[in-house]
């Protein structure tokens, strides 16, 4: 079932490569003038988008029954939870200043990086400070206390027109004042999509070219209001399990799924992010897959259609723990970026996406699934025009054989970490990769 065409993506966003910085964990100082010294490196392993987690005042409130149960067991102590807001118009000293953005977006442009910032309507602090004035911004029950919810959070009105005016003002203020580039929304879906559709329309006004992104999966999202969405994590995390036909039952799920939305829909192609980072650490890309597995799941992220997304210190292969809510000394360790691992995964991104640059096939084209013989291997042809790739990826454990779907003599290799035989026939090690350029 066709459920329309989705709307025209922004070029820089379409192409780009997204990296999250989580400034609590990204540098041991977690502001913007530490985050801003590393954005060079940023553009070094292949990213061209920069999205930084909110950088908005956060609520101090010690109430703990307005803590989200992150807030709770984080170990912290900490209300200052960056989705929790207190003032959407001012920056949290803890990341610094107005000023500190406005250098940070410059420095980010002057190397040809793009800039979102997250935002999370949703909810906010029950200490929030447009509260005092305007006490029907939030939702209420009956006997006047906070209606909250999932995260406990008071939940924001917006059947109040005051405060759709107010946000869709706090979206055009970070574009005028601080020339972002676009927004990635917070459970987008949790708000009426007629809010996001009129925010686009005013915020193209001022950038027509504005990139926004929603965490969230309805089809109507890309109708008029959003460029891309999120799938969920588990969606890729299936490709990758231990089930003897999981590349052929992930195929299946994606032609399932790809029919209930809209025609060129785009989807982020993730393993990791902050909320990985922060709730289910142990089970981060490098510890559940293993390092090579991982490599060949990033692989599938930087060829399959979509938005590739990098979270911060995925590129030298960081397993710790990252708290969203305070300061954690499991921070990135950046002096892992000498490891032989860390140079491996560097060189793979900066390849990749280098390739996903050059090649609009990567971006633009179709997805031809094919058939490798072993329901392990996936296989798949990304086409555009008569430029052509195919793709070879072991989402198993273990060494797995495989067809190559084409004849070598019309191949030629441009990423390999497995080997292939006259008889068209490969062999790919746990996490092993095949991608050729067809002639």
């Amino acid at each position: 079932m066709n459920h329309g065409k989705a709307r025209t993506a922004p070029e820089w966003l379409r192409n780009g490569v997204i990296y999250q910085i989580n400034l609590r964990a990204f540098t041991p100082e977690g502001t913007l003038n530490a985050a801003k010294t590393k954005l060079e490196h940023i553009r070094s392993c292949g990213a061209t988008v920069v999205y930084l987690m909110p950088v908005y005042m956060s609520d101090g409130d010690m109430d703990r029954k307005y803590w989200s149960e992150r807030q709770k067991t984080s170990g912290t102590e900490n209300p200052r939870n960056p989705y929790r807001a207190a003032d959407y118009f001012r920056i949290d000293p803890e990341y610094g200043t107005e000023n500190d953005l406005r250098e940070f977006v410059a420095e980010a442009h002057r190397l040809e990086l793009r800039v979102m910032l997250d935002l999370a309507y949703y909810h906010c602090g029950p200490g929030a400070l447009f509260l005092k004035e305007h006490p029907g911004w939030v939702r209420r029950n009956p006997d006047g206390s906070f209606y909250t919810g999932q995260w406990s959070f008071p939940v924001l009105n917006f059947e109040n027109p005051e405060l759709r005016e107010h946000l869709w003002n706090n979206m055009e203020f970070f574009v005028r004042e601080f020339d972002v580039d676009g927004y990635r929304i917070d459970v987008s879906g949790n708000v009426v999509l007629s809010f996001w559709e009129e925010a686009r329309h005013r915020l193209e006004r001022l950038r027509p070219d504005i990139g926004m992104l929603s965490e969230g999966t309805k089809p109507e999202d890309q109708l008029s209001a959003f460029d891309v969405n999120y799938l969920t994590f588990t969606t890729v995390d299936s490709l990758f399990s231990e089930e003897e036909n999981s590349a052929a039952s992930f195929v299946r799920q994606r032609l399932i799924y790809n029919s209930s939305q809209p025609l060129g829909a785009r989807y982020i192609r993730f393993i990791d992010n902050h909320d990985i980072a922060n709730d289910d650490f142990e089970n981060r890309a490098e510890a559940r897959y293993g390092f090579e597995r991982a490599n060949a799941a990033l692989i599938y992220c930087m060829t399959i259609d979509g938005v590739p997304f990098l979270y911060c210190g995925q590129e030298i292969a960081d397993r710790r723990r990252h708290s969203i809510i305070g300061k954690h000394p499991l921070g990135i360790h950046w002096e892992d970026a000498e490891t032989e691992q860390a140079r491996q995964r560097m060189e793979l991104l900066r390849t990749a996406s280098a390739l996903r640059r050059s090649s609009p096939a990567f971006s633009r084209g179709r997805t031809l699934w094919l058939f490798s013989g072993n329901p392990r291997v996936l296989s798949f042809e990304r086409r555009w025009k008569e430029e052509a790739f195919l793709i070879l990826i072991n989402t198993s454990g273990k060494t797995e054989a495989a067809v190559v779907p084409a004849d070598l003599r019309s191949l030629v290799p441009l990423m390999r970490n497995g080997e292939t035989a006259e008889n068209n026939t490969c062999t790919l090690p746990a996490g092993g990769y095949l991608l050729f350029r067809e002639i």
